[in-house]
């Protein structure tokens, strides 16, 4: 509703603007504003005309960004929940970085579906059973299980699964939407003592429970997507056995066609090689098909 402003986006002079305005009234045969002392209104015709100019203005700005995004080969954006970012994409970017010097990877951490052109994401990494939508690429990366997990400390308090009632349990809410569902409860079941007592701290992010299980605050029935580094450096330790299959997994969705991209190629074998440690780590413990 401004002619200055308008000019000053498309880059145009106001008389540039003033003259494409009347050219389109005179095409059209009514006028499309209403030229007030400081202002301007859309007329009727106006208001009917805009919604759909708007909409094609949107159009061609997102084919514009897509051809674009097409032919950019050093910039990679990437989306993955919170906690997956913090606890696994985020500490491994200087070793992709390094094995990849000519690529800028950028992450863009969320749990919303997302349109791959809209927001200009290249691939997501998502949680879940998968969907079969046909115009996507969908790579199952990480076959998700879970076990108690707690410092060395605290672990020696456990050898066997009833040991655990004696602990803070750590909850996590993010997995609520899974079933069968991936709770202290669950667990517990599994391994034939009982449901848990409910007690004990809530996240609302499997990543920040993970991080109150590493302060020493009580025993988290820890994801191995989340945790293998923590494992790895002994930070975290599995005194039982005995873990639970999330019965969801972590995949690598994309446009079809995209993941034949060189740059996207290549992140998808890393992540590959990257999450290898994860199903070698499956190995070494006694996973319980719930099913």
């Amino acid at each position: 509703m401004s002619f200055a402003k308008a000019a000053e986006e498309l880059r145009v002079t106001p008389a540039a603007l003033s003259f494409q305005i009347k050219s389109l009234e005179d095409h059209i045969g009514v006028p499309m504003f209403k030229r007030l002392n400081r202002a301007v209104e859309l007329t009727e015709e106006g208001r009917l005309l805009q919604p759909g100019v708007s909409d094609g203005f949107a159009a061609l700005q997102l084919a514009w960004s897509s051809v674009k995004r097409r032919l950019e080969e050093t910039i990679l954006t990437v989306t993955a929940g919170p906690g997956f970012t913090a606890k696994w994409l985020a500490p491994r970017l200087f070793s992709f970085a390094q094995a990849n010097p000519d690529i800028e990877l950028r992450f863009a951490a969320g749990l919303r579906i997302m349109d791959f052109a809209r927001d200009d994401i290249d691939v997501a990494i998502r949680f879940g059973r998968g969907g079969d939508d046909a115009s996507l690429y969908s790579r199952p990366i990480i076959k998700e299980w879970s076990i108690p997990m707690m410092t060395p400390e605290l672990a020696h308090k456990v050898k066997i699964p009833e040991d655990l009632r004696a602990l803070p349990l750590l909850h996590q809410d993010d997995t609520q939407f899974l079933k069968p569902d991936l709770t202290w409860d669950a667990y517990f079941d599994a391994v034939g003592i009982g449901p848990a007592s409910g007690q004990g701290t809530r996240f609302s992010q499997a990543d920040h429970a993970v991080d109150a299980a590493l302060a020493g605050a009580g025993a988290v029935l820890g994801r191995a997507s989340l945790t293998e580094a923590h494992l790895r450096e002994g930070r975290l330790v599995m005194p039982l056995k005995q873990a639970i299959w999330a019965h969801a997994d972590y995949r690598i969705v994309c446009p079809i066609g995209t993941e034949t991209r060189p740059h996207v190629a290549r992140f998808i074998d890393w992540v590959l090689e990257e999450t290898a440690s994860i199903a070698r780590l499956a190995d070494t413990v006694e996973i319980i098909d719930r099913t």
